[in-house]
């Protein structure tokens, strides 16, 4: 008579787990773990998030290569120090990292000094009790910890940027109702009651809101969001920005918040997203597409769902997510313009690109009226 798995002696129970590790039987779904997914064609990063967990290492180990990668390499010229000046020309790191196991979070934001933001993060969730740590205290925390800093994040083409900015009379920014002294401030709040045409009233309330929206485009990456299952089928999940260019200092974007720019749990899946992180933020669209998977429905709807709620909203809003289920199945969905993302698995000679194209062709300009559900096209890499 066979005895069922639950009866047998715990050694025999511990041998049979050392069997199946040492055979390579603890992956859940065969070819499919492990798996790296991360926003844009961020090519090295998930390179060396996959190096990392193929050889056997934790999710959460593969998310903090991966990030560190775009960070030191500067992806796309904006990912990491150096990229987006804020108003003063300072460049600082925003990043979160979560374990979808323990669903732990730590992150920092606005963090000065210290270039290593993923890495900072991860150090926040080891060796404290809280989940995120801001400004200059991050970076004192940071650099207690073993960091290198303090270091100037600034480099010679975000100087460049914000000098030419400058000279635009610091044109765009994310200023609203208020008057400068001269062309850079300091500026003032204005009398509410006079507003007349910078009213962001009900009627107008569409074109206001597309404001922040006009900074973001195809060539403003700065955000890598990267989702990670190792062979254990964990998952994890990190991301790294340096946020928006020319923001106000001491703004905090969505890139630091678990459920916004990324969420995971192993029980279920795993989101990234990237864009418009003012708007994102007041959705938790990545909290939603979890969420939306753990009811039931498949990565490519459950990020559908979550885009056009911020779309229902915010018509004019630019951003995207990809989004992916324990069992390694993913999709993207996006909003204002063509979005991109890359995947790397077993069965995969190297990273391939997915890209999701907008139903309806994105007219030229800073903000785009169309909303993006769209086709999947593979890009060989």
């Amino acid at each position: 008579m066979s005895v069922s798995a639950n009866k047998l002696p715990i050694t025999n129970l511990l041998l049979l787990a050392f069997l199946c590790l040492a055979f390579g039987e603890e992956v859940k779904s065969p070819g499919k773990y492990p798996l790296v997914v991360s926003t844009w064609p961020f090519l090295e990063a998930v390179r060396a998030a996959w190096r990392t967990v193929e050889s056997g290492l934790s999710a959460m180990d593969a998310v903090v290569e991966g990030c560190s990668a775009c960070e030191e390499l500067r992806c796309d010229g904006t990912v990491g120090p150096g990229g987006s000046p804020d108003e003063n020309g300072e460049t600082t790191m925003d990043a979160m990292i979560m374990n979808g196991v323990t669903m732990e979070v730590g992150a920092v934001a606005a963090m000065r000094y210290v270039s290593d933001g993923i890495k900072a993060a991860r150090l926040v969730m080891q060796h404290t009790k809280h989940t995120m740590l801001v400004g200059e205290q991050a970076s004192v925390f940071a650099i207690s910890m073993g960091l290198p800093g303090p270091t100037n994040l600034s480099s010679e083409e975000s100087m460049d940027k914000w000098i030419k900015w400058k000279e635009n009379k610091c044109q765009p920014n994310f200023r609203k109702n208020v008057l400068p002294v001269d062309d850079c401030g300091p500026y003032h709040a204005t009398n509410t009651v006079n507003l007349g045409e910078n009213t962001c009233t009900n009627s107008k309330w569409l074109e206001c809101g597309r404001l922040g929206s006009c900074h973001i485009s195809l060539h403003n990456h700065d955000t890598i969001s990267m989702a990670v299952i190792d062979r254990m089928g964990h998952i994890a999940v990190g991301t790294s920005t340096n946020g928006a260019t020319f923001k106000i200092p001491g703004r905090v974007g969505d890139g630091p918040i678990a459920g916004s720019s990324a969420y995971a749990d192993t029980e279920v899946g795993a989101c990234g997203a990237t864009g418009d992180g003012d708007i994102m933020m007041r959705f938790l669209p990545c909290y939603q597409v979890v969420e939306s998977m753990r009811l039931g429905m498949e990565p490519k709807r459950a990020a559908e769902d979550a885009i056009s709620r911020i779309a229902w909203k915010y018509p004019d809003f630019v951003g995207a997510i990809f989004a992916v289920n324990k069992n390694g199945v993913h999709a993207g969905a996006c909003h204002g313009w063509t979005f991109q993302y890359s995947v790397r698995s077993p069965d995969m000679e190297d990273v391939k690109v997915y890209t999701v194209v907008p139903e309806t062709p994105t007219p030229q300009g800073c903000c785009f009226p169309s909303l993006a559900m769209g086709s999947y096209r593979e890009t060989y890499r």
